[in-house]
């Protein structure tokens, strides 16, 4: 008696592996950098505002009538991109800083290394929520600096390209400072002794030309000064430098930055000790 042939099972299909991107999880950790920062925008947006009115207020008031910079700019309108930029450049570098801090002293930093982020996830999300904080401080300062003396707007591409290079360059630099920094403190002096000084010395309040001979030199060797310069070209369609030449040494301070940061990430300096 022949064998009662069995009919042969078939294999059970096994679902091929989901392969993620290098950026998955990057735009639910970019919203809940701009919520951490949103849920607090009395504190993160509204008084930087107050303090770039206060600058303004104060220079302009004084230096209005006693300094001139371009011949048919006043001094109130040429502070005014200053103080936009130097509000979008200090609020895209603490955004990323502090809340690297902050997720280090807290130690709510594991929930973020025990997920399957890569290190362009994490890039994106933080410089991506740094410049949109940095542009939404400058927009509001922008909004409400006009009431004083509303700047002309010249070429507003270039006003678009060194918002955006700036905050992303400090965007970046604030996420090595989070890096870096292991307290508070640190992160405080890596501010008051290196971003404030980069930051008033780039010409937010003064054209670099009325310096002297060696401070114009020391001044050109800042690149928060080529943000400013360019920044403020798109308004006037004058500046102290080429626009070209700011584009590239803001462009090239971008590149290596990013790439410091986006170094540091791979190899998880200081995250995983």
């Amino acid at each position: 008696m022949s064998a009662v042939p069995t009919p042969a099972t078939s294999p059970v299909p096994v679902p091929a592996p989901v392969r993620h991107g290098a950026l998955a999880g990057a735009a639910t950790l970019f919203r809940k950098e701009v919520l951490r920062f949103w849920k607090v925008s009395f504190q993160t947006v509204a008084a930087p505002v107050l303090t770039a009115v206060m600058y303004l207020l104060i220079f302009g008031h004084v230096l209005e009538d006693k300094v001139k910079v371009y011949d048919s700019v006043g001094y109130t309108a040429f502070l005014i991109p200053g103080l936009v930029m130097m509000s979008v450049l200090q609020n895209a570098f603490a955004n990323a800083s502090s809340s690297l801090i902050q997720s280090k002293i807290t130690g709510n930093l594991v929930f973020l290394l025990v997920s399957p982020l890569s290190h362009w996830a994490w890039f994106t999300a933080y410089v991506g929520a740094a410049v949109v904080r940095g542009l939404v401080v400058g927009a509001g300062v922008l909004l409400v600096t006009v009431w004083f003396g509303l700047p002309s707007l010249a070429q507003p591409l270039w006003v678009l390209v060194f918002a955006l290079l700036g905050a992303g360059m400090l965007g970046a630099l604030g996420l090595v400072a989070g890096l870096w920094a292991e307290k508070f403190d640190q992160l405080a002096a890596f501010q008051n002794f290196i971003i404030m000084p980069m930051t008033f010395l780039s010409g937010v309040f003064y054209s670099v030309h009325s310096l002297p001979a060696v401070w114009l030199r020391v001044s050109h060797l800042n690149p928060f000064f080529y943000m400013i310069d360019g920044f403020r070209h798109g308004f006037f369609g004058v500046s102290d430098v080429n626009p070209w030449v700011s584009l590239a040494v803001v462009g090239t301070s971008f590149l290596v930055v990013s790439g410091v940061a986006l170094k540091l990430l791979a190899t998880g300096y200081k995250l995983r000790s």
